[in-house]
C-alpha cells in the first residue's frame, strides 16, 4: 500500500481539488442568480458540505488516477519550467479556438451571447482554478487513465504499452463526456436542445482533446496550465472585451 502511489503527491492534489471546489462557489452562485433570480449566500455550512463532498470525491478519483496512470507511463512529469510556455500558449490557442468556433453557434443561440458578461470577474477567475485543477484531475488523471487502461488491456503495442489507437480514442472518449458534463450548467441558461447538445460537446469537446493530447505528451501539469489558459481566455479576457463594445 504505501509505495502503491506518491503519497505527497496524493494530498498535494487533494488539498488543491478541494481548495479549488470552494472558492468556485461564488462563480456557480452567480450563475444562478442569473438565470432563476434566486440568490443564494455562501455560508459557513455550505463551504463545509462542499469541502467534505469533495474531499470524499477527489480521494477516490486521485488514488485511482495515480494508480493507473503509473500503470500506464502518464500521470504527473514533476517537472515545470519545460512545459510552462508551451502548456499557457496551447491554452491560449485552445480558448481563441472555441471562440472562433463558437461564434456561428452564438448566432443561432442568442441567450449565450451575454450570460458570460453579467458575471463578475473576480468570480470567473475563482472559476478558472477549478478547471485547470479539479477537472483535468477527474477528466485526464483519472478518466484518460481508466480509458487507456482498459484499452491497454485489451490490446498492448509492441514496446508492450498502451497503444496510439487506444490513448486517442480514450482522449476522445474523454472530451466527449467534458462536454456532456457542462449540459446541466447549460440547461440553466437554454433549454436543451439537439443545437445546444452539440454545442456544449463541440465547444468543450475542442479543449479535451487538447489537454487529453498534452497529459498524452507532457503530463497531468501541462493539462492543467493549459486548462487554466484556455479559461481565462473564455471566461475572463473575452467577457471583458466584450463589455467595452457593449
Amino acid at each position: 500500500m504505501k509505495n502503491l502511489i506518491s503519497w505527497k503527491t496524493f494530498f498535494i492534489l487533494l488539498v488543491a481539488c478541494v481548495v479549488a471546489s470552494i472558492i468556485s462557489l461564488p462563480y456557480l452562485f452567480a450563475i444562478t442568480a442569473i438565470t432563476s433570480s434566486n440568490e443564494i449566500e455562501i455560508t459557513p455550512k455550505i463551504v463545509l458540505l462542499t469541502a467534505a463532498h469533495n474531499l470524499v470525491q477527489f480521494a477516490i478519483v486521485i488514488f485511482l488516477g495515480l494508480l493507473l496512470s503509473k500503470r500506464i507511463g502518464m500521470g504527473l512529469r514533476y517537472e515545470l519550467k519545460p512545459i510552462l510556455l508551451p502548456s499557457i500558449s496551447w491554452g491560449i490557442g485552445a480558448g481563441a479556438l472555441i471562440i472562433l468556433i463558437s461564434i456561428p453557434f452564438s448566432k443561432l443561440i442568442p441567450e449565450f451571447q451575454n450570460f458570460e458578461v453579467s458575471i463578475p470577474i473576480w468570480k470567473a477567475l475563482l472559476a478558472t482554478f477549478y478547471g485547470g485543477i479539479a477537472e483535468e484531475v477527474l477528466l485526464r488523471l483519472f478518466l484518460v487513465s481508466l480509458f487507456v487502461w482498459i484499452t491497454f488491456k485489451i490490446k498492448k503495442a509492441k514496446d508492450g504499452g498502451p497503444t496510439v489507437f487506444g490513448i486517442w480514442l480514450s482522449i476522445i472518449l474523454a472530451a466527449i463526456i467534458f462536454g456532456l458534463a457542462h449540459l446541466p450548467a447549460t440547461a440553466q441558461i437554454a433549454s436543451l436542445t439537439g443545437m445546444i447538445i452539440l454545442r456544449a460537446i463541440v465547444l468543450n469537446g475542442i479543449g479535451g482533446v487538447i489537454f487529453g493530447w498534452l497529459y498524452w505528451k507532457k503530463g497531468l501539469e501541462s493539462a492543467m496550465l493549459a486548462h487554466f489558459s484556455a479559461d481565462v481566455v473564455l471566461h475572463i479576457v473575452t467577457p471583458f472585451v466584450a463589455s467595452l463594445f457593449s
